[in-house]
């Protein structure tokens, strides 16, 4: 049975602790709307109504994609190499 080293353990650790903080995040403030306590999509649009928080969060999409998707990926085309 293949086990994953432990610094990827640490890793999908934290993964999963700032998927349980945002989603925390979002139910307490869903819980009551009538609260002080901002959503993901209120502090989102509150970003976006400055152009330089559209670019910041822009670039933000970017790291995040490249250090998820691209980093580490290998072309499935490239030919054997030799």
């Amino acid at each position: 049975m293949y086990q994953a080293p432990h610094h990827a353990q640490i890793g999908y650790l934290v993964w999963a602790v700032l998927f349980a903080c945002l989603f925390a995040w979002e139910a307490i403030g869903l819980i009551n709307p009538t609260d002080s306590f901002p959503t993901l999509s209120q502090t989102l649009k509150a970003v976006m109504r400055h152009q330089i928080g559209r670019w910041v969060l822009f670039a933000a999409w970017l790291w995040f994609g490249w250090h998820a998707f691209v980093q580490g990926w290998h072309f499935l085309l490239r030919g054997p190499e030799l």
